[in-house]
Formats: structure tokens, sequence, C-alpha cells
């Protein structure tokens, strides 16, 4: 009887299959499905939607000159269509009438209740990360936070700074991936190594820039549809998913960086091994 011949090192796509059943038996990390990442992306959609949105509407509206403002914005943020995009526009306040009808008293009012999307986004990352909420006297950190944020944002928004620029992309990529990678450990109070969080910003960013050319090829047409059936409302209505969608990639990028950050370690003693 011949005998079988010894088992040879295993190939690349055998190993990404056991390190999957080892993440579905919720290897060193318990379960992921206790982390409930579609009902903390509704979470994130909802009050994105209720407080961050329309803060982010007076910002834009305060540099937008003579551009759109926040729909324009919204507009290049999701990738959408020429169609689509007339659709946002006309779905939102230009920007001479968000400036004329704002409020000291209103403005600080979007601000204070913007902070609590920093909470959200908080919680997410210490569930991620199994880690207990951080104390009260930590919530200056959603300050500084959404401060950055915005920002972030605004300037990517302004046209002048980006007009036939090519290495826009690249630097978008770029300042997204420093800004998550920076956000996770500010909102951790510094409870997780930085090297530990990388994996996270960069599985965040591809997930956002994944979500960019799906939203074309997806919620564009659907924007435009719906805008078609139900009025304004509909394209809210398809904001609000693509809100959703986006905190499906956040929150699930920092959970993927955390099992990548916990195999890692293995992975290279294997290597080694072999080696």
């Amino acid at each position: 009887m011949m005998s079988s011949p010894p088992a040879g090192p295993r190939s690349l796509f055998a190993r990404i299959r056991s390190m999957i059943r080892r993440l579905r038996a919720g290897h060193r990390w318990g379960p992921v499905s206790d982390f409930g990442l579609w009902q903390r992306s509704l979470g994130f959609a909802a009050l994105g939607f209720l407080t961050l949105v329309p803060l982010l509407i007076v910002v834009s509206a305060a540099g937008a000159g003579s551009g759109e403002g926040f729909a324009q914005w919204l507009a290049d943020g999701v990738g959408v269509s020429e169609a689509a995009r007339g659709e946002i526009e006309q779905s939102f306040a230009l920007p001479g009438q968000v400036r004329r009808t704002t409020t000291a008293f209103g403005l600080a009012l979007l601000a204070v209740f913007g902070l609590s999307f920093g909470t959200v986004v908080q919680s997410g990352y210490e569930k991620a990360w199994d880690l207990p909420p951080a104390r009260w006297r930590a919530r200056w950190r959603h300050v500084v936070w959404l401060a950055v944020l915005i920002g972030l944002l605004y300037l990517i928004a302004v046209p002048s700074l980006w007009r036939d620029n090519p290495a826009r992309g690249l630097i978008t990529a770029l300042g997204g991936t420093l800004f998550m990678w920076w956000s996770q450990r500010l909102l951790l109070g510094g409870r997780v190594a930085w090297t530990a969080l990388l994996p996270g910003a960069l599985v965040t960013i591809l997930g956002l820039l994944g979500l960019r050319a799906f939203s074309r090829l997806v919620f564009s047409p659907l924007i435009a549809s719906s805008a078609v059936s139900y009025g304004p409302f509909g394209a809210f209505l398809v904001i609000e998913t693509w809100l959703v969608a986006v905190g499906v990639v956040v929150f699930g990028g920092a959970l993927c960086g955390r099992m990548i950050n916990a195999e890692l370690p293995r992975m290279m003693r294997a290597l080694r091994r072999k080696r």
C-alpha cells in the first residue's frame, strides 16, 4: 500500500480560509455578532443626519462663495452622477439662504448636539476593542474630534485648493487614513497602541473608497429615481441609507482592524518557522 506524500506548506488561500473559520468561531475576541454592527450603523446614520449634517450645512455655507454649499459637498463625497447631483442640490438650501437664516444661538445649539455624534463613534470603537466606556471627564475629546473632522471635510470641499489637481485622490486617501488612525487613538483615550490601530484605519479607508464606487453604481440611480417617485423625501431617504453604509464601514473597519492585529503575530511566527 502506497503511503500518502507528506503535506507541504499550506497555500495562502488555505491560511486565509483557516483565519476566517477562526473569526467565525469568535477566536480570541468573542463572537463578532455581539458587536451589533447593523444597530450601531443605524444609530450612526440617524444621529449623523440629525446633528452632524445640519452643522456641516452651516460650515460649508460659511465659505462656499459662489459654490453650491453642502449639496455640492455631499454630491462629491457620495460620488454620484450629474443627474443625481442635481437632485441633491435641489434638496438643500443654497449657501446664501443658510447664511441669512443662521443665528449664533442656532449654531451653538448645533455644535452641542453635534458632540453627541462623537459619543456614538467612541462607543463603537470601545465595543470593537472590548474596552469599558471612558469617564465623563474625557468628553473634551469629542470637541477636538468634531472640530478636526469639520476642518478636514471643509478643506477637502474647497474648490480652489483642488481644482485641476491630479494628486487630489492620493492626498484625500492619505489624509483620511491619518484621520481615522488618529480618531481611534483619541476617542479610545490612548488605551490602544498606535501600531494596533493602523490596520483598522487602512481597512476603513479602503472600505470608503469601495463605497464611493458602489455609490456611483447603486445610490446614484436610486437618488434620481426616488426623487421622481417621492420628491425631496426620496433623495433624503437614499442619503440616509448611504450614511448607514458609511457607519458599517467605519465600525466594521475598526472591528476588522482588531481582528487583523490579533492574527498578525501568529501569522508572522508561522512565516518565520517556515524559513
